[in-house]
């Protein structure tokens, strides 16, 4: 829906005109085209808004389509941060519990505000002239936008909101929900670091799977002053992570999380896949590998000893895995096993592996073709936790001869019931 700002403009001006205020009808138009173009406001939206603050510049009572008493599309209402809609503009009261780097210069602050409901992203334009906001105290944000950025609502504070620190000293206690239950947004649970994976980018500090009784989540910390990894079987309390979705699955960015550890241990469930068939494909990149021996990084090298992102690693650390396909007579899987699995389906330990990679003429490759040998057409049994279409296997086993089973398989080819 496209604006005519002038006739917009003219329009607003002739209402104020009737309660003899006279209104430089360019600088309505260039309000009109800041909230739409730069905020991304809708048209109407953008008339109720600049409407009203004129409203309350003359003391006017509300003149503007949709207003009542003052009030255009509940801008002045007070709601509650877990009933905020994209598209409505709203009054919350709520504590700053985390600030972020702007990711912009157009950006003055960005962080998360929480109330007793729920806690939602804020962003405050550098052209709004807003006051900065202190992680910990209590504001009332009055008049700002409710939009949507990659499904997730945010809360954009514009020249048109006010934000008044509260000098509340109130406790804010979040409460955890089941990994299942995570929604886009802020979410807050309490759960254990199943996994750690090779970090698939340079600014990625941590990344891997997190899991309660529930089920489990992806989670990721990039590289910022004071971050800090978290110990893989460690038990945590999250509290405001960005809940994200890409391609139909939620991750947790942890970076403007409150994150504290505990004693104990957490059962961990769900997410367990169980694949069984026969090895048909074995890949290249299997047998034994060499990783980037940087704290955080643990890429597989190429030949050369090379990482592609701290270049050449003599003191490479040397580690096992098999990527390749398993069919199970109706769907082909993508597994990746890691070092245990492999040591116990191909019986080769990875001093094993090391000490034919040195010594042997085809080095790398002998080990590659002695694996291949002892797995390819095997039938084995998987288990471990699909991520993004592949199968990563923590453990596996040979999958035995059944005679009953022969039988009944014969028996359904010949049509015997």
């Amino acid at each position: 829906m496209n604006m005519d700002y002038s006739e917009t403009a003219e329009r607003i001006s002739r209402k104020f005109s009737k309660s003899g205020q006279a209104i430089d009808i360019k600088k309505i138009e260039s309000k009109l085209r800041r909230l739409v173009d730069e905020f991304g406001v809708q048209p109407q939206e953008a008339e109720r808004s600049v409407t009203n603050e004129l409203n309350k510049e003359f003391n006017i009572p509300g003149t503007g389509p949709g207003s009542s008493s003052g009030k255009a599309g509940g801008t002045n209402e007070q709601k509650k941060i877990a009933d905020a809609v994209p598209g409505e503009w709203i009054t919350i009261v709520g504590k700053v519990v985390a600030l972020s780097t702007p990711a912009s210069p157009s950006i003055a602050q960005s962080g998360i505000i929480a109330d007793d409901s729920g806690a939602i992203r804020f962003v405050a334009w550098a052209k709004s002239n807003a006051p900065a906001m202190a992680e910990g105290a209590w504001y009332r944000i009055e008049s700002a936008v409710v939009d949507e950025f990659k499904g997730i609502a945010n809360l954009k504070i514009h020249s048109g909101t006010s934000v008044k620190e509260l000098g509340t000293e109130e406790s804010l206690i979040p409460s955890a929900v089941p990994v299942r239950d995570l929604h886009t947004g802020i979410g807050c649970v309490r759960a254990k670091v199943v996994q750690e994976w090779d970090a698939s980018h340079e600014r990625m500090l941590q990344a891997g799977l997190l899991g309660d009784e529930s089920g489990t989540i992806k989670f990721v910390i990039w590289k910022e002053p004071g971050k800090e990894k978290l110990a893989v079987g460690g038990v945590y309390n999250i509290f405001y992570a960005q809940v994200d979705e890409f391609n139909g699955r939620l991750s947790l960015n942890l970076n403007t999380a409150t994150i504290m550890q505990e004693d104990g241990d957490l059962p961990v469930s769900g997410g367990e896949s169980i694949v069984k068939g026969s090895i048909v494909h074995i890949a290249p990149g299997s047998g034994i590998i060499k990783r980037c021996p940087v704290e955080g990084c643990n890429r597989a090298l190429s030949r050369q000893n090379y990482c592609p992102i701290h270049e050449i690693q003599p003191k490479f650390v040397y580690d096992l895995r098999i990527k390749g396909w398993l069919d199970d007579g109706e769907k082909t899987h993508n597994i990746l096993l890691q070092r245990d699995a492999v040591e116990s389906l191909t019986g080769i330990s990875l001093d094993a592996a090391r000490e034919i990679a040195e010594n042997n003429p085809l080095g790398m490759d002998e080990v590659f073709i002695r694996m291949r040998d002892a797995v390819l057409g095997r039938y084995i049994t998987c288990h471990g936790r699909e991520i993004d279409g592949r199968v990563l296997v923590n453990k596996c086993e040979r999958l035995n001869f059944e005679s009953s089973e022969h039988a009944a398989l014969l028996n359904r080819a010949g049509g015997v019931s």
